[in-house]
């Protein structure tokens, strides 16, 4: 059997199409075609009997039926490779919206303590910057009294970009986390959302063809990732959502999303139609003036949200939702959550009003260094807009030893 024919996704599309499936038993088979036409009517114990695969193309069929019951249960399997699948599958359906509840954990007997597999240590994750990078921070222990630790700069439009691998001893590891999380601007991360978030990234290494840095195999090989095949998907809108999206423009209030402008191309086209507002051959008052300024606004933005750069940030705001819930911050979560789910499948109307805001700054931006240039030479013409246009730059800090983007 080919690798890509024990791919989950894909011995689930063979069970469904009823395609033979000869290197598995007939009966296990025929078991798991039924309980991947109705996920509910698979029992946890005789999933964890099935051949490996045939056991992960079920989890598969739970996470597209958003069912969540099996994997709940099975994230507590003593199988270690189904007990992991399980819980990235919960990860799948909490980033999908499903609501997930805890792993079931099942009452043991006292036994006498036995050699255990070194415990699972919390991920980082920063912020999403304008041009959509992040820090990822990965640790695993040692044998011994080590930890190993990948910093990553990763980005959404071409997946891992740089990184550093290298072995830390606990109280650094300790230190780094601790600095990181006074300083701010990064969140901890239960370690398979981190590992969902890598096998997200360099799958887009992989579609994007951008290359792997210099040791990214070798970490995908010691956590345990393979690269994901699909682009993710977000779920279809909710009914509140329009009415949440309506405030999406608060989004641009928080730390984090307040330095988020639009390319650099695409603040100029926006510059040049407000030249042509305030330097045209009317004479507009304020008011009218003030008009065909948003006017361009919403036109710029319009253009520059094509389907790809809808999906694109619908994205970053589901990645910055689940970032949000982690700082406290539940009102911001929804509404990032529910102006991503309308971005990601093409709601039109009513306009984004985060779209609208992204832009709105720019104009901000050109009016306070306007009021600037005026005061620092009085007198003096000041120019039009174009001239009194700030220079986009991005500081880019390093606390705590992390890689910020």
């Amino acid at each position: 059997m080919s690798s890509s024919s024990t791919d989950p996704r894909s011995l689930l599309d063979a069970l469904r199409s009823g395609a033979p499936l000869p290197a598995f038993p007939s009966e296990a088979v025929e078991s798991t075609r039924a309980w991947v036409r109705d996920v509910s009517q698979a029992a946890p114990a005789s999933v964890e009997s099935l051949p490996e695969p045939l056991a992960l193309a079920v989890l598969e069929a739970a996470v597209t039926a958003g069912h969540t019951a099996l994997p709940e249960s099975l994230s507590a399997s003593k199988v270690k490779p189904l007990a992991k699948a399980a819980k990235k599958a919960l990860y799948q359906l909490r980033s999908r919206g499903v609501a997930v509840a805890g792993p079931a954990r099942a009452a043991e007997p006292p036994r006498a303590a036995a050699p255990s597999s070194p415990e699972a240590l919390d991920a980082l994750a920063s912020a999403i910057t304008s041009e959509g990078e992040r820090a990822l921070v990965l640790a695993r222990p040692l044998r011994g009294a080590g930890v190993e630790v990948v910093q990553m700069q990763v980005s959404d439009e071409h997946g891992v970009v740089a990184l550093q691998l290298g072995d830390r001893s606990r109280g650094t590891w300790r230190k780094l986390v601790k600095d990181g999380l006074a300083h701010g601007g990064i969140v901890e991360l239960p370690s398979e959302e981190a590992a969902a978030l890598l096998a997200e990234a360099a799958g887009t290494n992989l579609r994007t063809r951008t290359p792997f840095p210099d040791g990214l195999d070798v970490v995908l090989r010691h956590f345990g990732v393979q690269p994901q095949q699909a682009p993710t998907e977000l779920p279809p809108p909710e009914p509140e959502d329009v009415r949440r999206a309506q405030e999406a423009d608060v989004l641009h209030d928080t730390v984090e999303l307040a330095s988020w402008l639009p390319p650099e191309s695409d603040v100029r086209t926006l510059v040049q139609k407000m030249d042509e507002v305030v330097h045209g051959p009317l004479s507009l008052s304020d008011v009218q003036r003030q008009e065909q300024l948003q006017a361009a606004v919403v036109s710029v933005a319009r253009d520059f949200f094509t389907p790809e750069v809808r999906q694109r940030y619908a994205l970053r705001l589901w990645r910055m939702a689940d970032y949000f819930a982690r700082s406290a911050r539940p009102r911001e979560a929804d509404i990032a959550r529910a102006e991503a789910r309308r971005l990601f499948h093409g709601a039109q109307e009513p306009f984004s009003r985060f779209a609208e805001r992204l832009f709105e700054k720019v104009l901000a931006l050109v009016a306070a260094a306007g009021a600037r240039a005026g005061v620092a030479r009085p007198g003096a013409d000041s120019g039009g807009p174009a001239e009194a246009a700030p220079a986009l730059t991005q500081e880019r800090r390093s606390p705590g030893g992390l890689i910020i983007p």
